[in-house]
């Protein structure tokens, strides 16, 4: 499962793109409870989700050409320099070079070879989020991809990952990721790898991080973003084992996830 102790490969951030600023503050701040605090006139519009005053995300304008709305996971780094070459090694591709933020840290935006978008942290001053696996805060990361095993292949190669498998029925696998050091026990896993199916493909579906928040009532967190804007994707619903998730999008089409359980005990 998630935690604050990061380690290299972990989630270690998670910021949204939004074409709006100030309109998403105020979705996720009726959704879940969260504040908005500003990072300042040098912040360029970017400024931190907080929850009881912890920082449980953060909040950006879009600013690459031809963005979509989206939330990016980060991963932890000790390296961003030495882990894009990794990715570049491995297939991916570096959209934004290892850049200092102030003396915050040091981050890297990339891309793996599927097309799904994700991010490097490496800690300076601020180490990562304040709190996850709580009620209204990050308790997972899911990769929706097009080719789940070249996502593996990826991964793997950059963060030595390693993977569970775990049956859904039919010919449907899901993959749970967990970071070297993670600690022992079967529940060291922090994200999902789901192979999208040939609907979807068909469909046009493309390769995508989300993330899932804990909720306390699944069903009264969707209705409520549902009322502020939310788009449906996936209705409340029960998964053996796991607990009871739902997946929207927000109202400038950002996706995002809800559950109530814990997706490590797969």
């Amino acid at each position: 499962m998630l935690t604050t102790h990061f380690v290299p490969g972990s989630p270690n951030w998670l910021d949204l793109g939004a074409p709006d600023v100030d309109a998403a503050a105020a979705f996720y701040s009726a959704v879940f409870g969260w504040t908005f605090q500003s990072a300042g006139p040098e912040g360029g519009g970017y400024g931190f989700f907080q929850l009881d005053g912890r920082t449980v995300g953060a909040v950006g304008p879009l600013t690459e050409e031809g963005a979509s709305p989206a939330w990016t996971p980060y991963f932890h780094t000790a390296d961003a320099d030495a882990t894009c070459k990794a990715v570049e090694q491995a297939g991916g591709r570096v959209r934004v070079a290892p850049t200092d933020v102030f003396t915050a840290g040091r981050l890297a935006m990339l891309t793996d070879p599927t097309g799904a978008d994700f991010a490097v942290w490496q800690p300076g001053d601020v180490k990562g989020l304040d709190v996850v696996m709580e009620p209204n805060a990050l308790c997972w990361t899911e990769l929706y991809t097009t080719d789940a095993a070249a996502a593996k292949d990826f991964y793997g190669a950059v963060f030595s990952w390693s993977y569970t498998d775990a049956p859904m029925g039919g010919d449907m696998v899901y993959t749970l990721a967990s970071a070297p050091g993670a600690g022992q026990g079967d529940d060291t896993a922090h994200g999902g790898i789901l192979q999208l199916q040939q609907v979807h493909l068909d469909a046009g579906s493309t390769s995508e991080w989300h993330p899932y928040f804990g909720v306390a009532d699944c069903d009264a967190t969707f209705n409520t973003a549902v009322q502020h804007g939310a788009t449906p994707l996936i209705p409340p619903m029960n998964t053996p084992g796991v607990g009871r998730l739902a997946m929207l999008m927000d109202p400038a089409g950002a996706p995002f996830a809800l559950i109530k359980g814990d997706p490590s005990t797969t």
